[in-house]
């Protein structure tokens, strides 16, 4: 490998369990966010020798976020089957019914408004690099920012009353 292959390698390597992360994120899916991050990379190496390396994580950003989201529009039936399960990382401080709870309420969001509160909050991109990702107003992120989590707030209090038994 030379030149910009070696960069792209080095680059998957660099990013790819965060890309992965970031697709767990918005499809609440291991297996699915690996295939959402993995043709993510696969479009990005395709377009690579034309991309500005100073914008090459917010151009993943974007691919990873419109991969997700044509997954939704087309409504593919995914295999769900894996060999291992990944191992997951979680804040000590946050229980796993707690872990739970949050995930199964970010699911319910609309996907729309869950990409755009997973690269708000699990990316930490400003809302203006969130609007050039995803291709729209600051105010349209700003809107979505506040349904999402209305709704995100909504659904977790329905989902720990549930588990609560109440």
């Amino acid at each position: 490998m030379r030149g910009r292959d070696q960069e792209f390698a080095e680059f998957f390597a660099a990013r790819f369990d965060g890309a992965r992360r970031i697709a767990y994120a918005m499809c609440g899916s291991w297996p699915d966010a690996e295939e959402i991050a993995q043709s993510a990379f696969v479009k990005l190496y395709a377009r690579w020798a034309k991309i500005r390396i100073e914008t090459v994580d917010a151009y993943l950003r974007t691919v990873l976020t419109r991969v997700f989201l044509d997954t939704k529009r087309r409504g593919r039936a995914r295999e769900q089957v894996v060999a291992e399960l990944p191992d997951t990382i979680a804040p000590p401080d946050v229980g796993p019914a707690e872990r739970m709870a949050m995930r199964a309420a970010l699911l319910t969001v609309p996907p729309g408004q869950r990409v755009v509160l997973v690269l708000r909050y699990v990316a930490d991109l400003s809302v203006a690099q969130v609007a050039e990702t995803l291709g729209c107003s600051a105010g349209t992120v700003k809107s979505q920012t506040a349904r999402g989590l209305a709704a995100l707030r909504a659904a977790y209090t329905n989902v720990n009353l549930e588990v609560r038994g109440a």
